[in-house]
């Protein structure tokens, strides 16, 4: 069936079970029939309004800490992107009919992200069942026996929230950690005579993905010539820093021996076979020859470089294109091809953090790289890089790894 056929606002309807959306601000901005009919509420008490607004605390109850607990894990899901599966939790309702009455209730509440195009949390599916006669069945929890429940259930929210704050700051001192090592592996912008490098690496939004992106850039031997290479590690953290720093090095250590693009990334694929966590993994290598004005290129599985022309047009270097480095069981040559360029040419490396987006085609985002380089080809490599990077990537930071290389040649 096509989507365009399905009517996904009668779907959300018909949901069997209590959902509702929120916008990250805790707004609702929907709830279906059964979400509205369960917790007493018309359309126009619900949507437009806030979380608190609709759903207050027990006033009566100085431990009630439903709503609070229900906050802190929607305000999780909308900064980390993740799914969270609470504990059970006890939230009074305020009888409709009788204002100032409340009825002891009993819920299991699940949270989900609903990601945009660029990867950022646009909605907040709180999905909620009612169990309080589950839970009145197993001992009916009246009296003496609901103010231990209640208290057990409230201590354990607070264990919950403690080991999720526990977990934040592990993942933050990690992010930092790993950030520290690709600072310290990735190399400084160069200088080949007058030909500059602008390099930049940009961080996932998140404390979990990070550090799989990378580049590198060699002065080769027996000449004026650069090689200069970018790749992508799958993962994140400091086991895909490690990974990163294992495969550009042996990149760089190739590219000095090799005598093509092509032959170091075939060398890099046999390495790329007994490194752990290197499974996915993609670059591109390009050899400069700046006496000749030539450069030849290959890439395993990563999008293909761009050379700006002086005169204004860009070109897509994709002839010689290959599956990512440990694709094949058996070692197989790597294709290579080459293209000249004139003086004042730009070339430009990067990865898929710049160009990719959710639910879009890469298509899409190669040619708004395309046309950010044109348009600003006149610029130097560091502005240049700017420009490219303020233009193409979300303003709150993209959901993956940006590296980026730009030489003037």
């Amino acid at each position: 069936m096509d989507d365009t056929a399905i009517d996904y606002a009668a779907v959300f309807q018909a949901l069997p079970g209590m959902v509702a959306l929120l916008t990250p601000e805790l707004v609702y901005a929907d709830a279906n029939a059964e979400f509205l009919r369960m917790a007493g509420r018309t359309r126009e008490q619900v949507v437009g309004r806030h979380l608190f607004d609709v759903f207050p605390d027990n006033p009566n109850n100085e431990g009630a800490s439903g709503m609070r607990n229900l906050a802190a894990s929607l305000t999780r899901v909308a900064a980390t992107g993740e799914r969270d599966a609470m504990a059970l939790q006890r939230y009074d309702v305020e009888d409709s009919e009788r204002p100032g009455e409340w009825e002891e209730r009993y819920w299991s509440p699940i949270n989900a992200p609903v990601l945009d195009a660029e990867g950022k949390v646009a909605l907040l599916v709180h999905r909620v069942e009612e169990v309080t006669e589950l839970i009145r069945a197993r001992g009916g929890p009246t009296g003496g026996r609901a103010r231990v429940l209640e208290a057990e259930l409230y201590t354990r929210a607070r264990e919950l929230q403690e080991v999720n704050e526990r977990l934040r700051l592990a993942h933050a001192r990690e992010r930092e950690v790993a950030l520290a090592l690709q600072k310290a592996m990735l190399p400084a912008r160069r200088q080949v005579g007058r030909h500059h490098a602008a390099v930049r690496y940009r961080p996932a939004v998140g404390a979990l993905n990070v550090c799989g992106d990378w580049y590198d850039i060699v002065d080769l031997v027996g000449g004026h010539r650069m090689a200069v290479a970018v790749g992508d590690v799958v993962g994140h953290g400091l086991e895909a820093a490690g990974v990163m720093g294992q495969l550009r090095s042996a990149l760089s250590a190739a590219s000095r021996v090799a005598v093509g693009p092509g032959e170091a990334l075939n060398v890099l694929g046999r390495y790329a076979h007994v490194v752990d966590g290197a499974e996915s993994a993609t670059a591109v290598s390009t050899f400069i020859d700046f006496d000749h004005h030539t450069i030849s290129y290959s890439s395993a599985g990563h999008p293909p470089p761009v050379l700006i022309r002086p005169e204004g047009g860009v070109e897509f270097l994709d002839q010689a294109t290959d599956p990512p480095l440990d694709a094949r069981p058996d070692p197989f040559p790597r294709p290579q091809a080459w293209t000249s360029y004139t003086e004042g040419a730009t070339l430009v490396l990067y990865t898929d953090g710049l160009v990719e987006r959710r639910g879009e085609d890469i298509d899409t985002g190669l040619a708004r790289l395309a046309d950010s380089l044109d348009r600003h080809r006149d610029e130097d490599p560091e502005r240049l890089a700017d420009h490219v990077l303020l233009e193409l990537l979300p303003p709150g930071g993209a959901t993956d790894d940006t590296a980026l290389v730009i030489v003037r040649l």
